[in-house]
């Protein structure tokens, strides 16, 4: 019977080698070989193969489907010496991948050329313990997680979907939450704004957020902006940010987050809600259409008053803006299928969602063959045009 060390020798003879001077020139031509870092956690905190994806041995197996769909996928794998990315080879072929190279001599022998290494910051041990259920995902994991960490998320309005968006997104997370809304709380705001509470009525809402979001999570920045967003702050205010989430509820408003993201390339989280239903959606800029392709001009009066005039259900925003804050996450994580190109609508009485497709309009005046929206303009004149 051969001794493991027979075994070892007989695998690593079957499995084809790439140097570590090879992989680099892969990475330098951008090839779109899969490069796999199979090395535990501790390990990698020492550095790691710019682009690898970093999945570890353990994992392995249930995580390969996310970074290489298909079986002839061309994957590079590596460990600390070359042995334990030959038996993940070997385990790989069995699983039907067919393209699959070891580095030879590992990463110790990438570091011993001088080749380049990244570093991550690792997750501490209380954050270890804090997201350890999204860290058994594979679909997150532990690189997920500090993707999250690393994100900027700006939220337009600490009101009925801000509340439960920005709950959520500090649970999960995301390192930077920024806040912009110029109003205070007022009692009529609690029967849906779960952001604040009886004893801060009066207080601005930005400080009533923060104060209930750092309740939730220490750990994240929270940026206030106590302000009206308007033309000559929104540009400066979104280009630090990863994703907008507009939870807005006038349209000038909307118009002009939708603008400001198109120009800015910035991803628009769009909700709303209205009495007993609600909608959300994502505009990808040059991806999906826009709000205008949706909605080229504002509703005439009385066709959509605001939630002060007509009501809302008081949980309904808490439907909306959880799935907001799940489309946010996804972007960042860059899982599933975004409500790019699709409204997801919701009606409470029946308990129903359905689901629109929605298109590009070439004929948009902002992102389509010929715009003829440039720049930022004046929303309240635009908005009170349909009011004529």
């Amino acid at each position: 019977m051969p001794s493991y060390q027979e075994h070892l020798a007989k695998i690593k003879a079957k499995v084809r080698e790439i140097s570590p001077e090879g992989v680099h020139e892969l990475i330098q031509k951008r090839d779109p070989t899969v490069i796999v870092d199979v090395r535990e956690r501790d390990e990698i905190e020492n550095g790691y193969v710019p682009t690898a994806h970093l999945l570890g041995r353990g994992f392995l197996e249930s995580r390969i489907g996310k970074v290489a769909p298909q079986g002839d996928t061309p994957i590079v794998l590596y460990c600390a010496g070359g042995v334990r990315s030959a038996l993940a080879a070997n385990a790989l072929e069995a699983m039907g991948y067919r393209n699959i190279q070891s580095m030879s001599g590992g990463f110790g022998r990438w570091a011993q050329h001088g080749l380049p290494v990244q570093t991550r910051k690792a997750l501490t041990q209380s954050q270890l313990a804090r997201y350890s259920r999204h860290l058994l995902m594979p679909e997150v994991g532990e690189e997920g997680q500090i993707k999250l960490i690393g994100a900027k998320v700006l939220l337009v309005g600490a009101g009925g979907l801000g509340s439960p968006t920005a709950m959520y997104l500090a649970a999960a997370g995301i390192g930077t939450l920024g806040i912009i809304d110029g109003d205070t709380v007022d009692m009529s705001n609690l029967q849906r704004q779960l952001l604040h509470t009886e004893d801060r009525v009066g207080t601005p809402k930005v400080e009533s957020a923060k104060k209930y979001i750092q309740g939730i999570n220490s750990d994240i920045t929270v940026n206030t902006y106590q302000m009206r967003l308007d033309s000559s702050n929104v540009m400066e205010l979104f280009k630090d940010y990863d994703i907008i989430i507009d939870g807005c509820d006038n349209f000038p408003t909307r118009y002009l987050v939708n603008d400001a993201c198109y120009f800015l390339n910035k991803t628009n989280v769009h909700g709303s809600i209205f009495r007993f239903e609600g909608q959300v959606t994502v505009f990808k800029p040059h991806v999906g259409p826009c709000y205008r392709c949706l909605y080229p001009e504002p509703p005439p009066p009385g066709m959509a008053p605001s939630c002060a005039e007509a009501g809302v259900l008081g949980v309904l925003p808490g439907i909306i803006g959880v799935a907001q804050a799940i489309e946010a996450i996804k972007q960042v994580l860059e899982l599933g299928t975004p409500l790019v190109g699709r409204l997801l609508t919701f009606d409470a009485l029946q308990m129903k969602f359905r689901e629109l497709k929605t298109r590009r309009d070439p004929h948009c005046p902002l992102c389509g063959t010929n715009p003829t929206v440039t720049g930022l303009i004046d929303y309240e004149h635009f908005c009170s045009l349909s009011q004529d």
